[in-house]
Formats: structure tokens, sequence, C-alpha cells
């Protein structure tokens, strides 16, 4: 099985795979490469609809041209690892979530936070310490958390004096699958008061009135879920009388 970075051709062979409807097993199968590493190459740079082979293989370029910048030595030292994990494939599943967020419908430099913010063990960070591991301006994270906290994603705490910290926590995800119920349910709505206006029995009114009950259901299902698995979210891990985690 070969090893290394994908080339350009292969690249060129997945966005094929792609167009034409394949698995990523498949994919990988044809490539000889696991089916991790496809899925993480086509998540990575746009997901299975946005996918170019070009832009793709230039973005891994200006990856591995940015990491090489960081091994360089520089005034401040790098951010080690905790717990002995692997800082590459630290940085290649933070750019991967970042992707799946984007791929959600969160902007990109949201989706940077929220990833940052998620692979942290406290869960918080502050503006200052977001800036540093993103490598990017205090403005820029200031607009990203405004951003977030609007949509119910990060929660803002307040340290002493006037520094702020950022952070995630499991019950957010609840809130958002809640706040999405009742956004769908609004939908719903909406398109069932369209039915009288555009008159009853007519196609647009029918069409209306079917968006409505189906959204209705999806809205329930999402609510009923989201109650149901919510204390899955708070289970701690079990651990085994020799120490390691089950």
């Amino acid at each position: 099985m070969p090893g290394g970075r994908l080339t350009q051709q292969e690249r060129q062979q997945i966005a094929t795979g792609l167009a034409d409807g394949l698995a990523y097993a498949e994919i990988a199968r044809r490539l000889d490469r696991p089916t991790s590493t496809i899925t993480r190459e086509v998540m990575r740079n746009g997901g299975p609809t946005a996918y170019r082979a070009d832009l793709a293989h230039r973005a891994t370029e200006r990856r591995a041209h940015r990491r090489k910048q960081a091994a360089a030595p520089r005034g401040a030292k790098a951010l080690p690892e905790e717990h002995g994990r692997d800082a590459e494939a630290v940085r290649e599943y933070e750019e991967t979530l970042t992707t799946v967020f984007i791929a959600s419908g969160t902007p990109k430099m949201m989706a940077r936070v929220m990833a940052c913010l998620t692979l942290t063990d406290t869960g918080s960070l502050t503006a200052a310490e977001l800036a540093q591991r993103l490598e990017v301006s205090p403005a820029s994270v200031s607009k990203a958390v405004t951003f977030l906290e609007g949509q119910g994603l990060i929660r803002r705490e307040r340290e002493e004096g006037r520094r702020e910290r950022y952070g995630v926590d499991d019950d957010i995800w609840h809130q958002s699958m809640m706040a999405s119920a009742r956004s769908t349910a609004q939908v719903a709505e909406t398109s069932r008061q369209g039915v009288g206006i555009m008159g009853h029995g007519t196609p647009a009114a029918t069409r209306l009135e079917n968006i409505a009950r189906y959204l209705d259901f999806i809205s329930e299902a999402i609510a009923r879920a989201a109650e149901q698995a919510r204390e899955v979210l708070h289970t701690k891990p079990k651990t085994a009388p020799d120490g390691t985690v089950e």
C-alpha cells in the first residue's frame, strides 16, 4: 500500500470517482489507499459535491508551507500537545472538522474558532489564545465569536478584570438542535399560512401544504430525538479497574 502524501494524479482520480458517484471505500480501493485517507482528503477540501483536484492540491501545498514555517525557530514557542497526542494528526483532524462545519453552513472563520474550541480539553479559550492558536488577528476572532455567540454556539465568560473567555460545552449542541427544530417549525407554519392566500386546491397551495406537513414531522422528530438523547451528552466514560477507559 503506497504511503506519503496524495499526488495530483491521485487527487484527479478522486475527483473523477466522486463525479461517477463512487463510494469513498471504492475510490480508496482503486488507489490502494486507506478509506480514511480519502474521506479526510475530500472533507478537508470542500466535501463530495465541491471537491476539485487542482484546488485541493494547491491547498495541501499551502498547508505544508505553513507547517514548515511553524516548525522554524521563532521568538514564541509552539504550543505543546497534551496527553502525548500526535501534533500532526491533531492539526489534520482540526482541518477536517473545520471543513465539516463549513459544509454545514458555518462561515470559514467561525468554523475555525468552533473547531479550535471543540478540541481543547478545557472547552474554553481567551480571545488572545484563539488568535495565537489560529494565527489570525484579534479583530477576526472578535467577529467570529460575536457571530457564534449570536447563534448560541458558544458561551462567553468574564474573568477577573476585563478579560473574557469563550467556550463550548456539551449542552450547547442540544440547544443548537432545539433551535433548529424551532426554526424548521417556523418555516412549516409560514408555509401553512400561504395555503389560503394561494387558494386551496391550487398547485402552489398544495405544494405549501405538503411542505408544512413534512417540516412539521421533521421539527417534531428533531425535538423529540434531541430530548431523548440529551443525557448522552453528559455521559462520562467508564474506567476499568486497570485504569483504561472503556
